[in-house]
């Protein structure tokens, strides 16, 4: 990593401060750049990266230049910045840091003001974008919505996702405290998408609407979606709203749970039409069609079948195992996870025991991750009967894999995204089959050595 980036990313031992007052003052020093985009605007607990990622890929099949700002990235910092659906280049990355950098050190040396790194990580994408000429943003919120860095821009429409329970020493112990934290980002005037909810969470944000004189808008009254097919790779859809009908579209987003991602999606981008930002029936097919987001219910391996999915909370466990039920796969999952100490992995690990035949506990890459023997501790307190603990990731793997073909089951790689990521560049560097990587792994063990 270059030594700039470095330096940011270090920036993370000032831990996270919610609010916006350095966000602010940082933007004004750099010309305020977010005041160059139109935004869609996306928070929620799970699935805003989806929905960030079909939005950002329906406006380029509309023949729109559009920038993405996502987090947390996969394996490159520069996976945080899209142009045009690509990362931007290192060179360009880099010349924003600069920037960044340069007003940073001088704000902290003339305030006390002490930026975090997704605060400077937020001012580098709006700059990146202002400098690449783009007029349309789709923006994804970090943590909650209220107080995130994002939420300094006034939107064409906010999206609001799912809520569940994550981060609630951030954004509150209950439903109701975490929705009111993600009901932030409504602003006055402007309309809100709003994903399926449990009704606590669709009341909550109809009053944040309401006092907010947002317009607003149910993806599920609006948009009428049903599955045709769909297997392990993808599903085939059928999309109807109140201004199109769509045609069947596969689509390679393969889980069940991205059903309600697409209907948000499409929602917000059927409103966005209606303000005079024209996508054609044909946009919405072509993006639906080439959207990708990866590490989300990917498989990455077809002998022995090797599923990698990003859920790390409640509500992601569950759409797990309902996807995983959906495709048949109902048991005899070998399942390798790890855990940041702050996740709640029991309820996590609760979720899936049903359908797990043996477990890897890992010590994923993360200063914050429980060791492997605290995440076999909690496997078996969970009710999973054979567990095997390694630190290494790749060995968990590759043990998996061997313990699938042996005996007829499907790897599942979940828990964190920083386990995902790690397990994606796996498969990416070796470019070969899963059976090829576990003839030569020879770090695979049969059911025989698994601790108990």
């Amino acid at each position: 990593m270059h030594p700039l980036l470095k330096q940011l990313t270090d920036r993370r031992r000032f831990g996270i401060k919610p609010g916006l007052e350095k966000i602010r003052f940082l933007l004004e020093r750099l010309g305020n750049p977010h005041h160059s985009v139109a935004a869609i605007h996306i928070a929620g607990t799970n699935g805003k990266g989806s929905v960030a990622a079909i939005c950002d890929s329906v406006l380029r099949a509309a023949g729109y230049p559009a920038g993405r700002y996502t987090s947390p990235h996969l394996n490159s910092i520069n996976e945080r910045f899209l142009i045009n659906g690509m990362p931007v280049s290192d060179k360009v990355l880099l010349s924003a840091a600069e920037q960044v950098m340069a007003q940073i050190t001088t704000m902290e040396r003339e305030q006390d003001l002490y930026v975090t790194f997704f605060e400077a990580m937020t001012a580098i994408a709006f700059l990146l974008f202002r400098e690449a000429g783009l007029r349309l943003a789709v923006l994804e919120t970090g943590l909650g919505g209220r107080l995130d860095a994002t939420n300094v821009v006034e939107p064409l429409v906010s999206v609001i996702t799912r809520v569940g329970l994550d981060h609630c020493e951030w954004l509150g112990e209950t439903i109701a405290e975490i929705a009111a934290e993600k009901g932030g980002i409504i602003k006055p005037g402007r309309p809100v998408v709003v994903a399926a909810n449990c009704a606590e969470v669709l009341a909550l944000l109809a009053g944040c609407a309401a006092d907010c004189g947002a317009p607003l808008v149910m993806a599920a009254e609006r948009v009428s979606l049903t599955r045709v097919a769909g297997d392990l790779t993808a599903q085939t859809i059928k999309i109807s709203t109140g201004n199109r009908t769509l045609p069947k579209i596969t689509t390679l987003l393969a889980a069940r749970y991205q059903l309600e991602n697409i209907a948000a999606a499409v929602c917000a981008l059927d409103v966005l039409h209606e303000l005079g930002v024209a996508i054609s029936d044909d946009a919405f097919v072509k993006g639906l069609a080439q959207v990708s987001w990866p590490g989300r219910f990917q498989k990455v391996c077809d002998h022995p079948v090797v599923i990698l999915d990003a859920a790390h909370n409640l509500d992601g466990a569950e759409a797990l195992r309902q996807s995983l039920k959906q495709c048949g796969i109902k048991d005899h999952v070998m399942l390798v996870t790890g855990f940041c100490a702050e996740k709640d992995a029991i309820g996590f690990l609760k979720r899936l025991q049903g359908v797990v035949k043996v477990a890897w506990a890992v010590t994923i890459d993360n200063p914050r991750a429980l060791a492997a023997p605290e995440v076999g501790a909690l496997m078996r307190s969970a009710g999973m009967r054979e567990v095997v603990e390694t630190a290494s990731a790749v060995e968990a793997i590759h043990s998996a894999m061997q313990c699938a073909q042996a005996e007829g089951g499907t790897v599942v790689v979940t828990g964190s995204i920083f386990l995902v990521a790690e397990a994606l560049e796996l498969f990416d560097r070796t470019l070969v089959t899963g059976q090829r990587n576990l003839n030569e792994s020879g770090e695979g063990k049969r059911a025989s050595a698994r601790v108990r």
